[in-house]
């Protein structure tokens, strides 16, 4: 008999467990993951200085950098698109007589590429980028006479196109992309309007200094060797060049919390050796030397050009294994939900641009290949997302 009860009960122990079961809801199924994630940060970062009977000297000053780094990213079966664009922009104001204004930062770049999922974390990639700056960026001698410009929009700037495999994965927060191309072409303009290659060219030969349409066009004419006269017999430098080489660019995007970090070094190398042939007259008269283009048109404006002399080659740099080398960090920590820590730096080294060096013992100005660096770090409203 307790033995017949004892398996009753069991029984009905058994069938209420199996009852809850069958009455329990079902869970709900997993949110499947957006395909579209944007992310970034926006800010803008200021200073003011104020003295008054300050026996150490100095100027008031305001200066201010705004910013902004996106990040759109779609990722969806076997397709992956990712876009960046980062820009930034300061100016300061100082408390003096000529040259209140100044530029102190100034860049604009875009990048976006589209991938295939060949393999897990490998993907065939197209991609494209672009970089220059906004405004015209000059020397400020503060003595009331115009510095030389170095740089204006498209003055320069560097336009990516290439293909290529893609190494991409997240861990902890944290995604890597690892990209080479065998296939990348390079552009580079130094686009100045007529007016203004005018103008600064009057500049250059009424002061003695380089301007825009030296500094940036004769980089370009390192690299060709070529040149052209206007109607008014000025010269003039070609305004773009374009290069097939090889490019890398790795990247890492981590977030924790509130903290963001963003860096991307991106190297490139052309395939082709650009060496200039130099020739001279053999009288000694004009330049120093010329380039094979300039003697060519010199003897197309009817010039005689017979005695020239072989002189040998000018390297510019520009050859395999030469890398042009842009590596950007940013790292920006977001706290009381509206105030923005953040440090950015910006390292370039660009084969063939010359840029002149402190004077020596004897006042003498060398120019040559550089490494050029900036780095900003500032405190002020932003948002991260």
């Amino acid at each position: 008999m307790k033995k017949s009860i004892l398996l009753l009960a069991c029984t009905l122990c058994a069938a209420m467990t199996f009852a809850q079961e069958a009455e329990a809801p079902a869970e709900a199924p997993a949110e499947a993951p957006k395909p579209w994630k944007v992310s970034g940060i926006v800010g803008l970062n200021a200073n003011a200085t104020g003295l008054w009977n300050w026996a150490a000297g100095g100027n008031n000053s305001v200066a201010g950098v705004a910013f902004g780094k996106l990040r759109l990213v779609y990722a969806e079966n076997q397709l992956s698109w990712e876009s960046n664009l980062d820009v930034e922009f300061g100016m300061s104001w100082v408390d003096q007589k000529y040259d209140k204004l100044q530029k102190t930062s100034d860049h604009l770049k875009f990048d976006t590429k589209f991938g295939w999922e060949f393999a897990t974390t490998w993907f065939l990639t197209a991609s494209a980028a672009f970089q220059t700056q906004m405004a015209t960026g000059r020397d400020y001698p503060g003595d009331g006479t115009v510095g030389a410009i170095h740089s204006m929009i498209l003055a320069p700037s560097y336009t990516d196109i290439s293909v290529g495999i893609d190494w991409k994965k997240s861990v902890n927060g944290a995604d890597f992309s690892l990209y080479l191309s065998p296939v990348a072409g390079r552009i580079t303009t130094a686009y100045i309007s007529d007016k203004n290659n005018k103008k600064y060219t009057k500049f250059m030969q009424d002061e003695g200094i380089y301007a825009a349409d030296q500094t940036f066009r004769q980089t370009v004419q390192e690299a060709q060797g070529t040149w052209k006269y206007d109607d008014k017999n000025v010269k003039q430098y070609k305004n773009a060049i374009g290069e097939l080489g090889l490019s890398f660019k790795g990247t890492v995007n981590y977030a924790y919390k509130d903290l963001k970090v963003a860096t991307a070094l991106t190297l490139f190398t052309p395939y082709k050796w650009d060496k200039v042939r130099m020739y001279e007259f053999d009288d000694g008269t004009g330049a120093a030397n010329y380039t094979y283009s300039q003697m060519k048109e010199m003897q197309d404006n009817g010039v005689d050009v017979s005695n020239r002399t072989f002189l040998g080659y000018r390297d510019n740099n520009r050859r395999f294994g030469n890398f042009d080398v842009d590596w950007t960090v940013m790292v920006s920590y977001q706290f009381l939900k509206c105030l923005n820590v953040t440090l950015s730096t910006d390292l370039k080294y660009i084969n063939g641009l010359k840029i002149d060096g402190k004077p020596d013992d004897n006042g003498v100005v060398y120019a040559k290949e550089r490494v050029q660096f900036m780095g900003v770090l500032g405190i002020g409203v932003g948002y991260s997302f």
